[in-house]
């Protein structure tokens, strides 16, 4: 692998669906270090050669998991002088659904999968978006952001904390052992309380560096130029490409953090009760005596201290006379209060159902009706009811007016009719 000296490029992952890159939330970012470094995005496995020319490799919010292969690429990429800057955000990498505290386990710093929380309102309205004011662990960090002097007396060491305010939008907290060191806190407002933010880890064997910051929204295009957020970008760069910043060794060994407390989640827990026994006291003979009546019990048994106490104050003692109510309106008057019985009224007059088509329809429309519903089955049904529409039913008794009848009546009138018919053409002819 090349030596570190010839390393000019800050290299981009995106092969594990980083949430930003630095064509998409990083582009402020990607402007303060194209001055000075040449930017890459490396979007296929990650490989020995594909690391070598890299001066710092960014793995920003990755959302997938890594492969064995990957992690000793890295491993030896860092082994061998590379500087590796890891960033995450809240819910660690249960959210994330990654596997990248395997790696940073190696370097003695892991994210937990918890949340940063602002406690008070200051400024920024989500609680996630923490404003910390007090987060500085190792006061190298602030003489080299700038903010204080370099020969600052012991007694104000605790000014460095409060050197530098900078904003950690949803970002979750680290464990770092003893070999890294934390250099920023989430200070003494936001929980969890003096939790390290930001670790630093040297190589032990070369001088190979890595960076990791529990969030990853902390140099976003939103939030990179809020507070001193900054200034801490410039830090953290300078730390991983020179060698400019020593931290300070009596802070490294011994930072200002609080163990970190488990609070229980009292809303699942309530929904998840769990019966239990318990040893009771024997049980007495007389089961009165369970009962506790002290607290509520009405008797006369402190009247003759409340009497004593009138000649203490001095008060007048005397019945108490009722008091007649003075109404300034007059009550209204009084009213049964019942309400009217209700009867039942009388049904609504039912309507014969009247087939319009069968009143305004014609002859020629109420046969051609009949004739396309019935077929050969049915030739009694469509005999009656063809004489009901020419009107042959009703000339004829009711006792025959089947089928047969309507057809002997309808053959009589046609014979009826041919018969005038003859009597005519034979008049004519002489």
């Amino acid at each position: 692998m090349d030596d570190k000296s010839q390393r000019t490029a800050v290299v981009f992952n995106v092969s594990k669906k980083e949430i930003f890159t630095p064509n998409n939330g990083f582009k402020s970012l990607n402007k303060k270090l194209r001055s000075n470094w040449k930017i890459i995005v490396q979007k296929d496995e990650i490989t020995e050669e594909r690391l070598a020319n890299s001066k710092v490799f960014i793995i920003a919010g990755p959302r997938e998991k890594f492969t064995g292969p990957e992690f000793e690429a890295i491993k030896k990429y860092v082994e061998e002088g590379g500087s590796l800057l890891v960033l995450m955000g809240e819910g660690g990498e249960s959210k994330f659904d990654t596997n990248i505290n395997f790696l940073l386990e190696y370097f003695g710093i892991m994210v937990n999968n918890d949340s940063t929380v602002r406690t008070s309102y200051f400024k920024y309205f989500h609680p996630k978006e923490a404003l910390i004011s007090n987060g500085v662990l190792n006061r190298a960090f602030s003489v080299a952001a700038g903010k204080t002097l370099p020969n600052m007396s012991e007694e104000d060491s605790s000014a460095h904390a409060q050197a530098l305010s900078y904003l950690y939008p949803y970002g979750a907290t680290l464990n770092v052992d003893k070999s890294a060191t934390a250099v920023l806190s989430t200070g003494s407002v936001c929980f969890p309380l003096n939790r390290p933010t930001c670790a630093f880890h040297s190589s032990k064997f070369s001088k190979g560096k890595v960076a990791v910051i529990g969030s990853v929204h902390i140099f976003q295009d939103q939030y990179l130029d809020k507070e001193e957020n900054s200034k801490i970008m410039d830090v953290i760069f300078r730390w991983l490409t020179t060698d400019e910043i020593t931290l300070n060794a009596i802070d490294a060994e011994d930072p200002e953090i609080n163990d970190y407390n488990m609070l229980p989640d009292t809303a699942k827990l309530a929904d998840r009760l769990r019966s239990c026994l318990q040893e009771n006291d024997e049980t007495p003979r007389d089961l009165n005596a369970l009962f506790d009546d002290t607290l509520f019990k009405l008797d006369t048994t402190v009247v003759p201290k409340v009497l004593k106490a009138y000649d203490q104050l001095h008060v007048k003692h005397s019945q108490l006379s009722l008091i007649q109510p003075n109404f300034e309106v007059p009550l209204p008057a009084m009213q049964p209060a019942v309400f009217p019985p209700e009867f039942k009224g009388l049904q609504k007059p039912s309507l014969d159902l009247f087939d319009l088509d069968e009143a305004f329809s014609s002859e020629k429309s109420r046969l051609a009706q009949i004739t396309n519903k019935c077929n050969d089955d049915d030739l009694e049904y469509y005999v009656r009811e063809c004489g009901e529409i020419l009107g042959v039913s009703s000339k004829l008794p009711s006792d025959a007016r089947d089928a047969k009848h309507i057809l002997e009546h309808i053959f009589a009138q046609v014979v009826e009719f041919r018969k005038l018919n003859q009597d005519d053409a034979d008049n004519l002819q002489y």
